[in-house]
C-alpha cells in the first residue's frame, strides 16, 4: 500500500503527496487579512474571524437541525470513524461528538483533514482526535478505501469549483465503507426573498414541518416563493458575490447544484435525501402584522403602526420567540460577516476607492441593524444532504 494512503498514526500528519509538508509559511497578510499564500481562488481570508465566522455558520446550522447530523444514527450500527474534509477549527467535529456521546457512543474518533493546521488539540477536550494535512484539491485522499463510516463535508462550494466537485465526491465515497452515510453542507452565498404563503402541510416530514416551526424557519420546496432580494444594499452585494466568486469559478448558490451532483451516482450512492431551509433576516413584516391583528383586531394603535413602519416592534406584537429572534439576528450576522470576509474582492468587483466602500458600509450596517431593513422576506438559504454508499 502507497505510505500516503495507509492509516494515520499519530495525532497530526502531513501528506507528502501534495507538497503542503515543504511549506514554512503558508500564510501572507492582504488588506489587513492574513490569506493562504500559494491558493489560488480560495476567495476568504484564513484568521481568527474567517474560522469564527465558519464556527458560527456550523452552530446555526445545527441549531436549526436540531443535530450536527442530517442523518440519523443507527443504533444496531454506530459510526466508529469519521472524516470531516475541509475542518477548519474542528469545530464540526467537536459538537458531533458532545452530540454522540449524550447519545452513548463514547468510542468514536474523528479525523480532520485540511491545507492547514487550524484546529487546536482536540484531544484535551476529550475527543479521540486526528488532523491530517493535505490540499484536498490534489487527490487521491490520504486514505484507504472503506476507512470512514460517516465523511462530512461542509462548506466546500467556497473551495471547489464545480468541475472539481466529482472527483471530491467520488474520493470522499472511496474512503466510506460500504452502508457508510456521506454528508454535504453548504448555503447560498447570495440573497433571496421569501414570499408570504401558507406553510406547508406536514406530510411525510413531520419531525422536520415541527422543528421548522420551532425556530421559525422555512422548509424549502419546488413550490416555495421566492422573489429577487428586496434589500437595495443586500442586492449590490447579490451582484458582487455573484461576480467574485464566478471570477474564482465558484458557484453563489450551490445548494440548487447538489442534489443533481448526489443523485446522478447511482452505482456508488443511494438513499439520497435533503433539507434545505430559509432563515428569515427578521422579523418579517407579514409575520408582525399578523401578530398585530391577533392583539388588536379590527384595528391598530398609532403607536403601533409607527413602530411598525420604522421596523421596531412592540413587545406584545413579536411573532417570534426569543430562540426564533436569536437565530434570526446570527444569520443575519453571517451574511455580514461573508461580506466583511469577502471585502477585497467586492471592492475589486464594484469599482469602489476606499473611501467610497467606508461609506457604503456605513450606510449598509445601519439599514441592516438599526433600520431592520431586512424585514421584507430576505433569507439565508442552508442546505443538508445525506446519502448511503452502496
Amino acid at each position: 500500500m502507497d505510505a500516503t494512503r495507509g492509516s494515520i498514526s499519530s495525532n497530526s500528519t502531513q501528506s507528502t503527496k501534495d507538497g503542503i509538508a515543504s511549506l514554512s509559511e503558508p500564510f501572507v497578510l492582504r488588506h489587513g487579512r492574513r490569506c493562504l499564500r500559494n491558493v489560488k481562488n480560495y476567495p476568504l481570508p484564513c484568521d481568527l474571524p474567517e474560522l469564527q465566522r465558519q464556527n458560527l455558520s456550523t452552530l446555526l446550522a445545527a441549531s436549526i437541525l436540531g443535530q450536527p447530523l442530517g442523518s440519523t444514527v443507527d443504533p444496531a450500527n454506530p459510526p466508529k470513524k469519521i472524516l470531516e474534509i475541509a475542518c477548519g477549527s474542528g469545530y464540526w467535529s467537536s459538537i458531533c461528538h458532545d452530540y454522540l456521546s449524550g447519545l452513548g457512543y463514547d468510542n468514536v474518533s474523528f479525523t480532520g483533514l485540511d491545507i492547514v493546521p487550524l484546529a487546536g488539540d482536540l484531544q484535551r477536550q476529550g475527543l479521540d482526535w486526528k488532523f491530517v494535512q493535505h490540499d484536498l484539491r490534489n487527490p487521491p485522499l490520504p486514505f484507504s478505501d472503506g476507512e470512514f463510516d460517516i465523511v462530512m463535508l461542509r462548506d466546500l462550494s467556497v473551495v471547489i469549483p464545480l468541475e472539481e466537485s466529482q472527483t471530491i465526491i467520488d474520493e470522499s465515497t472511496r474512503v466510506l465503507r460500504s452502508g457508510g452515510t456521506l454528508e454535504v453542507w453548504d448555503s447560498d452565498h447570495t440573497i433571496r426573498s421569501i414570499l408570504p404563503h401558507p406553510p406547508p402541510p406536514p406530510g411525510r416530514n413531520q419531525q422536520d414541518y415541527a422543528r421548522a416551526l420551532a425556530t421559525g424557519t422555512f422548509l424549502i420546496s419546488p413550490s416555495t416563493p421566492f422573489t429577487k432580494v428586496q434589500n437595495k444594499y443586500l442586492q449590490d452585494t447579490n451582484n458582487w458575490i455573484a461576480e467574485a466568486l464566478d471570477r474564482c469559478k465558484l458557484l453563489s448558490t450551490p445548494c440548487t447544484r447538489i442534489s443533481g451532483i448526489l443523485v446522478q451516482e447511482t452505482e456508488a450512492l443511494c438513499d439520497v435525501t435533503n433539507r434545505r431551509v430559509a432563515i428569515p433576516l427578521g422579523e418579517l413584516r407579514w409575520e408582525r402584522e399578523a401578530a398585530a391583528e391577533r392583539n388588536h383586531p379590527g384595528k391598530r394603535r398609532d403607536s403601533e403602526t409607527t413602530m411598525l413602519k420604522k421596523g421596531c416592534a412592540a413587545s406584545d406584537n413579536s411573532a417570534l420567540t426569543e430562540e426564533q429572534r436569536a437565530l434570526r439576528y446570527t444569520a443575519l450576522l453571517l451574511v455580514i460577516q461573508l461580506i466583511e470576509s469577502l471585502e477585497p474582492r467586492l471592492k475589486e468587483v464594484s469599482g469602489k476607492n476606499q473611501e467610497e466602500w467606508r461609506v457604503w458600509w456605513g450606510y449598509m450596517m445601519a439599514d441592516l441593524l438599526e433600520q431592520k431593513g431586512a424585514s421584507s422576506g430576505e433569507c439565508l438559504e442552508i442546505g443538508v444532504w445525506w446519502c448511503k454508499r452502496v
